[in-house]
């Protein structure tokens, strides 16, 4: 029996929180739920969205299933995510993108994953109010944390068969600190002589992405151009409802959906579940229950298959009743 660490998030996070958890365990999982609550819910009674119960909680079980929580944009408290990275030192987000059977989308050839370093760049939060018309944000690089995921995207690419890892910067302007990232990679690349390397320009790849997505395989950027491609590449397959996401340190990892919290159709029976069981298929492999995340796998896409899906994929189904099917077809 493994100890999971349950984030139900807010918004949507506690409807499709259940839903999940109900999945994972139809399908046979030895799985333990430390539930906790974070986010706008428990502002008003512990004072913070990122109780250090919830922390706590992690490092103990070291791993977690989180739903989506919300971030203020522009105002407010900083974003949940990011404290977690920070707090539990998860310096890699893997994003696997591959297209789902039934889900339309303009490609159907869409097999690829972003190693996002997730630590540091305009993401570290160091912002300088000058005056009132002006603002500084400083992006910062280091050689340690670069190394660290070419590294992981190499290993990546070895332990899963992959042929290729491609560097994303915008090293031709941002000189300094996209070309330390992009030196980093190149020396690491070095070591892995079996794996092809390969360089490109952020807003070029952005362009190839829409393009021709089946030419890429892994791909290895710093934050914030990990944070914005990730999700391009999430629409090529159908959108962050339907995309898997997974944090990864040396002591911890947190599996979550990456979509947002909408609100708007909260307790509405209307959330699609499948970017956080999505999410939970991988935290089970990742736990080494690779046959119970199998089994939920073959249950969705037979699901899918036969024509049950929310309406944010092209279908009538409610929550309850997406959740019912994958769990008979379990």
């Amino acid at each position: 029996m493994t100890k999971i660490t349950l984030i139900k998030g807010d918004g949507i996070g506690p409807e499709i929180s259940d839903a999940v958890v109900e999945i994972i365990e139809k399908s046979g999982a030895k799985v333990e739920w430390d539930v906790q609550t974070a986010g706008l819910d428990v502002i008003e009674t512990e004072g913070v969205p990122l109780p250090e119960r919830v922390i706590k909680s992690i490092k103990e079980n070291k791993v977690a299933l989180k739903a989506p929580i919300t971030t203020p944009i522009g105002k407010g408290f900083r974003s949940v995510n990011v404290q977690l990275r920070k707090e539990l030192n998860l310096f890699a987000n893997i994003r696997p993108c591959k297209n789902i059977p039934t889900i339309k989308t303009k490609f159907d050839d869409v097999d690829l994953v972003v190693v996002r370093e997730n630590t540091e760049d305009l993401y570290a939060g160091v912002e300088e109010q000058i005056d009132e018309n002006t603002a500084h944000s400083i992006k910062i690089i280091t050689r340690d944390a670069s190394i660290r995921i070419a590294k992981y995207a190499f290993d990546y690419a070895v332990k899963y068969g992959r042929k290729e890892v491609c560097v994303v910067t915008k090293a031709n302007i941002c000189k300094l600190s996209d070309g330390l990232f992009l030196d980093c990679a190149r020396e690491v690349s070095k070591g892995y002589p079996q794996i092809k390397f390969r360089e490109i320009l952020v807003d070029n790849c952005c362009m190839q992405l829409v393009q021709n997505p089946s030419q890429f395989d892994v791909l290895v950027l710093p934050n914030l151009y990990g944070d914005i491609v990730s999700d391009l590449t999430a629409g090529l397959i159908g959108g962050l409802g339907v995309a898997k996401s997974a944090n990864i340190g040396d002591d911890c990892a947190v599996f979550e959906a990456v979509h947002g919290s909408a609100p708007d159709i909260k307790g509405q029976n209307k959330a699609n579940p499948m970017a956080l069981l999505l999410s939970g298929v991988e935290m089970l492999k990742h736990i080494g229950q690779t046959e119970c995340a199998g089994k939920i796998e073959k249950a969705l896409y037979k699901t899918l298959e036969s024509g049950i899906k929310t309406a944010d994929i092209g279908g009538h189904a409610t929550l309850s009743e997406f959740t019912q099917s994958i769990i008979n077809n379990i």
